[in-house]
């Protein structure tokens, strides 16, 4: 029995029925709402990063990339998925199994916790199963390790795209899942038609199907679909700008002390805070990732008020959003606000 430690990871792809679009606006925005906190409810069980797929597949509109110390984990949250309104709407497109290990190869700067997922902070995700033909492995590892060597450095010349490896032997149909990131779809199609001369590629028995997938937040991933905005706010007074140019985004029974809410400025995704009974306004897009703010955490101690980014830990300065610590570098844009009665405005 092997002694690593290993996740499980799986690619799972969902279509949206078209009769969805049909609903009504709020119920279209009641799914979202209860889809949406179904992931967050999983989000201290595993690793969990939502993608979309619209506009970039025909049969597949949403994407869930998962890491989980076991099976059952994986198994609960598509249960729960399924156990939503929306689900009722949902199929699944494409379900992909693979597990981390160490590489058969070693090379010099191979990462020593190949078993653990860390994905990067990339916007793009290009994804696809890979099966290898029986002559490969029929070879010499000697003649298999030069082979890859030749693939590691072809990769190794473009430092935008990182790649992601699992194994899926026995576990599902494919013997490999890959998942590359990276921030330019154009530096990974280079990388792909370099790698079409090497020596392994030939031994390439099926790399298909492909998807290019977009990270979002579980909210914007939803967005996509279409349908009523899932963050849509309803307020008092139908959100038209006062004559100073402030907008009501909420009131004050909605937003929770200590606990960040998402709300809309327009078309632009707000995180605002009540930090004793002082209220802030963020963009609620991290600067470093693209996670949402609104569900990170707030520390109000010695003088300083801290916005903890909830992905990688980037703490920002809550009054006027600049950057303390962490991987963040580029300040968050603050918006100003103001109460009036129970009614938190934004500008």
């Amino acid at each position: 029995m092997s002694t690593e430690r290993r996740q499980l990871v799986r690619y799972l792809f969902l279509k949206l029925e078209p009769s969805w679009r049909r609903l009504g606006a709020d119920e279209q925005f009641a799914h979202k709402q209860q889809f949406g906190q179904a992931l967050k409810d999983f989000r201290a069980r595993l690793l969990l990063r939502t993608y979309s797929t619209v506009g970039t597949r025909g049969e597949s509109d949403l994407m869930l990339w998962q890491a989980a110390e076991d099976l059952e984990t994986l198994q609960a949250l598509e249960t729960a998925i399924f156990s939503t309104a929306m689900g009722a709407y949902l199929n699944i497109a494409h379900s992909f199994l693979a597990m981390t290990r160490k590489s058969t190869y070693e090379f010099p700067d191979t990462p020593e916790d190949q078993e653990i997922v860390r994905p990067a902070d990339s916007k793009y995700l290009f994804v696809y199963p890979f099966v290898k033909t029986r002559e490969w492995y029929s070879l010499p590892f000697e003649k298999r390790h030069e082979a890859m060597e030749e693939h590691v450095t072809i990769g190794r010349k473009y430092p935008g795209v990182r790649i992601n490896t699992t194994f899926s032997f026995g576990l599902d149909d494919q013997e490999f899942m890959v998942a590359f990131e990276g921030d330019d779809p154009a530096e990974f199609l280079d990388l792909v038609m370099d790698l079409r001369s090497s020596v392994s590629s030939s031994y390439t028995e099926r790399d298909t199907p492909t998807f290019t997938c977009l990270q979002m937040s579980i909210w914007e991933a939803l967005d996509a679909l279409g349908g009523t905005p899932a963050a849509l706010e309803r307020r008092t007074d139908g959100a038209e700008p006062s004559e100073n140019g402030f907008t009501p985004v909420a009131t004050t029974r909605d937003v929770l002390p200590g606990v960040g809410k998402r709300v809309y400025l327009g078309s632009q995704a707000i995180a605002l805070f009540n930090v004793g009974g002082e209220y802030h306004a963020v963009n609620d897009r991290c600067t470093h990732g693209r996670a949402s703010l609104s569900e990170g955490t707030v520390q109000n101690s010695d003088g300083q008020c801290v916005l903890e980014c909830p992905w990688h830990k980037g703490r920002f300065d809550l009054t006027n959003g600049t950057p303390l610590s962490g991987p963040v570098r580029v300040p968050i844009k603050k918006y100003e606000v103001k109460v009036a009665g129970e009614t938190i405005l934004v500008r």
